[in-house]
């Protein structure tokens, strides 16, 4: 069967595993076939199952089974369901190589892709029931209940280990205990720096400057009397002695 490569749609997968998705190339009952690049650049087709296949254990077992039958028929393995008879060793002969898978709750498989060759589609094939019948058909056919989740079952992201985080609470309790201290801390700097202010003493007040008018000097006496002048003796030499001032009354000579 000839598989046309159409364009990606909403809910397609950008990447699985080391394998970048390029375009459609199938859409199964079962799930869907991609043409994906491998990192050397080879083309490789990609097969996945639907949402509802991944989420049915049994469906999702059955694709699982083919994987491993696959992977173990070339690696020498015989797988169990094997032994079961001719016809399906002979289903199990013609299985593609498998390159990559991913076994998980929502498993991959990657094949090689060669035009006109059977791909990864051939790992849908087994999920879908059927088998053998004996003698004529009655009856309804059997449809599977998650045929109508049609979505690919994509793989979940891969979980890292979250960076440690603090509840609320104990985010709201820190917040509290930094307001009561910068509190605590700012209460104690307005007392030592109040309580500096209030020991330091008060320069006193100087006391008003009282002017008090002095008096005039008053002089001892009211009369201004000359002071005796001295005046050498022509005819003789020795000490001088005082004349006669001008006021005295009485006309002795005083003795040389």
């Amino acid at each position: 069967m000839a598989n046309v490569a159409s364009p990606l749609q909403y809910g397609d997968p950008p990447r699985l595993g080391p394998f970048v998705v390029q375009a459609r190339l199938h859409q199964a009952p079962a799930g869907f076939v991609y043409l994906g690049q491998a990192s050397d650049g080879r083309a490789v087709s990609l097969a996945v199952l639907t949402r509802g296949a991944a989420f049915d254990a049994a469906a999702r077992e059955r694709f699982i089974t083919a994987i491993r039958g696959a992977g173990g028929e070339r690696s020498g393995r015989r797988p169990w369901f094997g032994r079961a008879g001719r016809q399906r060793t002979a289903v199990l002969d013609g299985a593609p190589e498998v390159l990559d898978s991913d076994l998980g709750s929502a498993p991959w498989v990657a094949a090689p892709y060669v035009p006109g060759e059977p791909g990864a589609e051939w790992f849908l094939n087994p999920v879908m029931v059927g088998g053998t019948l004996i003698g004529q058909a009655h009856g309804p056919d059997f449809v599977p209940y998650w045929l109508t989740d049609r979505a690919p079952a994509l793989p979940g992201p891969v979980t890292r280990r979250r960076p440690l985080t603090e509840t609320r609470r104990r985010v709201l309790m820190a917040a509290l205990a930094l307001a009561l201290l910068l509190a605590l801390v700012t209460a104690m700097l307005l007392l030592l720096v109040l309580g500096r202010s209030d020991s330091e003493p008060q320069p006193r007040q100087l006391p008003p400057t009282v002017f008090v008018p002095t008096p005039p000097p008053v002089p001892e006496t009211t009369e201004p009397r000359p002071s005796p002048s001295l005046s050498p003796s022509p005819t003789r030499s020795g000490p001088l002695t005082p004349g006669r001032s001008p006021g005295d009354d009485n006309g002795e000579e005083s003795p040389l």
